[in-house]
């Protein structure tokens, strides 16, 4: 069974940085990805960011284009969002998800998901 331990986590003025972990426990196989998703408070989850395990292919929603960037450690088994000038409209609980899914933008595509770790950017 995998499982999906997220970190990183906190408080954060307008403009700064944040890193966020995802390290990965058990056996993964073939066209495995990982996915961050993040749900505002009275919003829907919605995507962020995804990479494929192997290849390393990136996807990114719009609104952090430019900002966010996603990577791994295939050593570690750990998955990283870096994330630079956050904006108040960033808050939120950030998860990381993992799966086989073709459509990384879609949460029913991933099967594991983590706990959830609170982003806060103040203004």
């Amino acid at each position: 069974q995998v499982q999906l331990g997220e970190s990183g986590g906190g408080l954060v003025e307008a403009g700064g940085s944040l890193r966020l972990s995802c390290a990965v426990s058990g056996r993964t196989f073939g066209n495995y990805a990982m996915g961050w998703f993040r749900q505002a408070p009275g919003k829907e989850r919605e995507f962020v960011s995804a990479i494929r395990w192997s290849g390393g292919i990136t996807y990114y929603a719009d609104s952090v284009k430019g900002r966010f960037t996603i990577s791994r450690d295939n050593a570690r088994r750990t998955v990283y969002l870096q994330m630079n000038n956050l904006k108040p409209e960033d808050t939120g609980v950030y998860y990381c998800a993992g799966g086989y899914g073709s459509n990384l933008y879609r949460e029913n595509e991933y099967n594991y998901w983590g706990q959830g770790t609170l982003v806060t950017v103040s203004s």
